[in-house]
């Protein structure tokens, strides 16, 4: 018995297994966006694993699959993803992104900067260093202070501290 397990451990992995299993993952077919670009090299020999092998994501961007062999002398290795063409965009979309927010607050312009939670509320009054929409950072000079502040506008002549 000792042996059949040794020449079972010492089998190599059946790589084309590894390839559907990987088209399973991925959620596409060998060469379709989205899938496995080419099939794993036939050429490689990997231990058998003892455990089923473990499938994850090399990056958020899903370019490549990691599968690896969980065994405390297993392997790893790597399948390329072909890319997912982009979705056309609608023109009404790029419209809207193309229309930018008016200012709110200009150069020069006198600023309150406050930062609140409940129980507290802390403000100072600056001078703007930029223009910004709302929700957009701009430097505020803050009166004795050697270096600018960064602010968020809120709305015109006021900003708070980002984060707050």
């Amino acid at each position: 018995m000792l042996s059949l397990f040794l020449l079972s451990v010492a089998a190599p992995t059946n790589l084309a297994l590894l390839d559907r299993a990987a088209e399973i993952f991925a959620g596409a077919r060998l060469g379709e966006p989205g899938g496995p670009i080419a099939p794993i090299d036939r050429r490689l020999r990997l231990a058998n694993c003892s455990s089923s092998p473990e499938f994850t994501w090399r990056t958020d961007a899903h370019d490549a699959i990691v599968i690896r062999c969980p065994d405390p002398r297993g392997w790893r290795i790597f399948v390329s993803v072909r890319a997912i063409p982009a979705a056309p965009v609608a023109p009404a979309a790029v419209q809207q992104a193309a229309v930018k927010a008016e200012p709110v607050i200009r150069r020069g312009d006198p600023v309150t900067l406050e930062a609140s939670q409940s129980g507290f509320a802390v403000s100072a009054d600056g001078i703007a260093m930029g223009d910004a929409a709302p929700g957009e950072r701009l430097q505020v000079k803050m009166e004795g202070a050697k270096a600018p502040v960064q602010a968020v506008a809120v709305e015109a002549g006021k900003a708070t501290l980002p984060g707050w």
